[in-house]
């Protein structure tokens, strides 16, 4: 089963590093692209809450949560984008489905759990089109950073649970910016390219304890060091004959730029809950990213936008009526709901980039073992529209899979 899933994360990799244009946003431009939400459909129908655990599900966040797991999880998750992008004096729409994650955890002893998988980091996708009196400018970009991941928990006791993800980062950004001039016959197509790969990792903790007869205390933090990345770095300034309407490449250079390095940031989690097993979750979260250590590392600039540190406030819960009903399934049903507030660290034209999101899901039980569909809803905004800028209204549509199985369990014979 396991070598079949290193063939399934091999097949979803390549996937995703020739298709990773999972996002269609002009502030994808700047630094390294829009991070991407690096939970399941269940965090994210909860305004991204990852302080809950438990033993049946993986959380993605936090690799502490592979010390609880008494089964083996398989999860899966997609999403789809709805976006209407608006400034002062037009508008425009767009829509993008993407795979967002692909993991297996399984417990390997009553106190240790590991968990592999892959998921897409960053994504840059967006497409400018800027025209003046006698010269019309095109930008577009693709690409973005994927991330293959290893992770361990340990069960330290009943209560407290540690855990590290070792992560392997890859993947390319592409600007091109395409220049036609009214009057002249040839115009110019200038490409930029950066190849990044490096290492980084995350470190979680969980603490949970009885506070009352029916009432438990989750305390959840995590902490991702600040980690340096290799970049290699191409650009190619072309000809480009736009009159006969061919766009025929006339001539073509190589411009020889040398590899650098970029220092991905440090970030930090804090996180806690209260709730009654099996019954109701309610908790608020605290992150915050060094974003304002990006640096210009790549093959090309992004002018007008700078970053400072970044940071998410997230509040959450779910409930369930009657998880062992035997005569309603809705009964069943977990009930997620949540709010997030993100403040993304980009500065554009001297404004912060901010983004809020409500969400809903449901959780719908499968199968046997604890197994169950995820479904997630989330309407949000991104930006503004002062200062010439582009705002942002999304509704995101969330699908996943949570399937469960018990490994390593002898057989017995009569």
């Amino acid at each position: 089963m396991i070598k079949r899933f290193i063939v399934i994360v091999a097949l979803f990799t390549g996937f995703i590093a020739e298709a990773q244009e999972n996002v269609s946003s002009p502030y994808s431009y700047y630094g390294i692209g829009l991070t991407n939400f690096q939970g399941t459909v269940e965090n994210r129908s909860m305004g991204g809450l990852s302080v809950f655990m438990d033993s049946i599900h993986v959380n993605l966040q936090n690799p502490a949560s592979y010390g609880r797991l008494k089964l083996t999880d398989f999860t899966i998750g997609a999403s789809h984008d709805r976006v209407k992008l608006e400034t002062d004096g037009a508008s425009d729409n767009s829509k993008i489905s993407s795979l967002d994650y692909l993991a297996l955890a399984f417990p390997i002893s009553d106190k240790i759990g590991i968990g592999l998988g892959v998921m897409p980091y960053t994504s840059v996708g967006y497409r400018i089109l800027d025209v003046e009196d006698d010269a019309s400018s095109l930008l577009t970009g693709r690409g973005g950073m994927n991330r293959v991941f290893l992770s361990a928990g340990y069960a330290v006791n009943e209560h407290l649970s540690l855990g590290v993800d070792a992560d392997y980062n890859f993947g390319n950004f592409q600007n091109t910016q395409s220049i036609n001039t009214e009057g002249l016959q040839y115009g110019t197509s200038d490409v930029n390219r950066s190849d990044i790969k490096g290492f980084t990792f995350n470190f979680g903790a969980n603490y949970q304890r009885p506070i009352s007869e029916k009432l438990n205390l989750h305390v959840s933090t995590t902490y991702a060091p600040e980690m340096d990345l290799d970049s290699e770095n191409f650009r190619t300034i072309s000809t480009i004959d736009f009159a006969s309407g061919t766009g025929r490449t006339i001539d073509q250079r190589e411009v020889d730029l040398s590899e650098t390095q970029f220092t991905f940031p440090s970030k930090y989690s804090l996180g806690a809950g209260i709730g009654q097993t099996n019954k109701w979750f309610v908790g608020a979260e605290y992150s915050n990213v060094g974003s304002s250590s990006y640096q210009d590392s790549f093959s090309f600039r992004n002018d007008g936008g700078e970053y400072e540190d970044a940071s998410q406030f997230s509040l959450g819960g779910f409930y369930v009526p009657d998880y062992n009903s035997f005569t309603s399934y809705l009964e069943r049903v977990v009930y997620r709901a949540g709010f997030r507030y993100d403040e993304t660290g980009l500065i554009v034209n001297g404004e912060s980039i901010n983004e809020f999101g409500m969400s809903f899901g449901l959780g719908l039980p499968i199968g046997q073992l604890f197994s169950n569909a995820n479904f997630g809803i989330e309407l949000g905004q991104r930006g503004t529209r002062d200062a010439g800028l582009v705002q942002e209204k999304f509704l995101r549509l969330s699908v996943g899979l949570s399937l469960n199985d018990k490994w390593f369990t002898k057989r017995k014979f009569d």
